[in-house]
């Protein structure tokens, strides 16, 4: 068994347990975190593919970009883990009839490749460009699968905006356009007052004539 062998196996192990870890994980934050395991993981099983390009963009864009997003959304959404819960029995079937879909196909795929489990292996030359392959194939072959996959990615920042918009009745918002109208004589004004002085001394005439008029009463 060589080493590319025993890291496939290790690699695939840990996968699968983070894979579950998303699907189980009672915190939505726990979920998100095996998740980026999970997209870490994969990446390394590309590389030990020669893909070191897509393995590379894995790292960067899901799990540096989407991935804090996720996080983001999970933190701002105020997500109650009791009502989330209430419906897994409801929906289980269902979840359950479209995971065995999803094993079939990918069985469907990967199985024609065991039928002959001696062929050897394809091992890309040295020159090879694997970052000029995978660009001349998305946009040449599958250019409408990357424009579809673009407008799907735009749906989700568009719902990940909706859903974090809140309108609350306790704060009060700020209008740009009707900032830019203010004027200066909106924002200052002048108001003339005493000086300390002046108040301290008149607050001590008001006393010396109150006392007085009520020396006078008494007499």
């Amino acid at each position: 068994m060589t080493v590319t062998t025993v890291l496939f196996y290790l690699f695939a192990a840990v996968l699968v347990v983070a894979a579950f870890r998303v699907v189980t994980a009672r915190s939505p934050v726990t979920a998100a975190m095996h998740l980026v395991l999970s997209f870490f993981t994969a990446a390394m099983l590309w590389m030990l593919i020669h893909v070191e390009f897509l393995a590379l963009l894995l790292v960067l864009v899901y799990v540096g970009a989407v991935m804090v997003l996720f996080l983001f959304v999970v933190m701002m959404l105020d997500i109650n883990a009791k009502q989330l819960g209430s419906g897994v029995r409801a929906y289980l079937p269902l979840g359950l009839l479209i995971a065995a879909v999803m094993v079939a196909e990918m069985s469907f795929v990967l199985t024609r490749d065991w039928w002959n489990p001696d062929a050897p292996l394809p091992i890309p030359a040295s020159d090879f460009n694997n970052t000029l392959a995978v660009g001349t194939a998305m946009y040449s072959e599958y250019v409408y699968a990357v424009q579809i996959a673009a407008v799907v990615l735009l749906v989700g920042m568009v719902a990940a905006i909706a859903l974090t918009l809140r309108r609350r009745n306790d704060t009060k918002p700020n209008v740009p356009s009707e900032q830019l109208k203010v004027k200066a004589s909106d924002r200052l004004r002048l108001v003339s007052m005493p000086g300390q002085r002046e108040r301290a001394t008149g607050v001590n005439d008001t006393a010396a004539a109150s006392a007085s008029a009520a020396a006078n009463g008494d007499k």
